[in-house]
């Protein structure tokens, strides 16, 4: 089961399946399914909890979610999820975590393959300069959810 709401950040696709959510994705152009309300329980407590969080009233995501992807992508996934709320860390800090000291485009890819943005913070990813690159919800959201969690002034 899937949904599109608008949310005060931008409009979320978000789907699930089998009890975890699956994928999270950012929407253009799209109309609110409202009435679609209600018929998921865990999409409902999906977009309540992307609304605390925009609102700064939650720091972490306590969702049941299911990742796929190759072992790789997984480790890197895993390794975001340590990322604190507030922090960033380089491609290739990342990829030193997961054993792959050279392997920066490696994790960049594995970020762009993210099924889950913001629940699992790929946004907390920069470049090694600090430049704000590589984030599929685009770049413009990228910078908004680093300021609201205070990584940017």
């Amino acid at each position: 089961m899937k949904q599109i709401r608008k949310t005060s950040l931008c409009p979320i696709l978000i789907e699930e399946e089998d009890g975890y959510i699956v994928r999270l994705s950012f929407q253009r152009g799209v109309r609110d399914e409202k009435n679609d309300r209600g018929a998921s329980p865990l999409l409902d407590e999906a977009f309540e909890q992307l609304e605390r969080y925009f609102k700064g009233q939650i720091k972490e995501f306590d969702l049941p979610i299911k990742l796929k992807g190759t072992d790789f992508q997984k480790r890197v996934w895993r390794q975001l999820q340590k990322i604190p709320y507030g922090k960033t860390r380089s491609y290739g800090q990342t990829a030193a975590a997961v054993k792959n000291p050279k392997g920066a485009r490696a994790v960049g890819m594995a970020n762009n393959k993210n099924p889950i943005p913001i629940i699992v913070p790929c946004h907390r990813v920069i470049g090694a300069d600090g430049a704000l690159i590589g984030f599929a919800g685009r770049l413009d959201l990228k910078k908004k959810l680093l300021k609201l969690e205070g990584a940017l002034s």
